[in-house]
This record gives C-alpha cells, structure tokens and sequence, in this order.
C-alpha cells in the first residue's frame, strides 16, 4: 500500500501543539483592515484552537 500524502495546504497553515491540540490563524485578516477596528484586529490576530468537529479529519489531512 502506498504511503498517505500529507495536506499541503494544512501543513503550512495548522500548528500541532506539545501536547496534541491543534492551532489555526483566525479569518477575516488578510485585507480591507482599515475599517476592522483595532480591537477586532488584535482578536483576529491571534491564533485560536481548532474546533473539536473537524479536528478527526485535519489530523487525518496531516498524516497523524
């Protein structure tokens, strides 16, 4: 059986913490910031968990 390919998209864009858990940037950041307010940027800023729903089959994406 051949070997499973990793996501590549996933692989630049999911962090896999120590202990398992894994990490995404949130959206809405990319552009059009001037009129997101500074407190709404700084939220977006920072990274977040993933969400439990999805986590089976972005670990799957991963090769994990």
């Amino acid at each position: 059986m051949p070997k499973m390919k990793t996501d590549s998209g996933a692989k630049k864009r999911i962090k896999i913490t120590g202990s398992g858990k894994l990490r995404r940037r949130k959206a809405f950041r990319g552009h059009i910031m001037e009129k997101k307010s500074s407190v709404r940027a700084r939220r977006l800023g920072r990274e977040t968990d993933m969400s439990p729903g999805i986590q089976k089959n972005v670990k799957k994406m991963l090769g994990l």
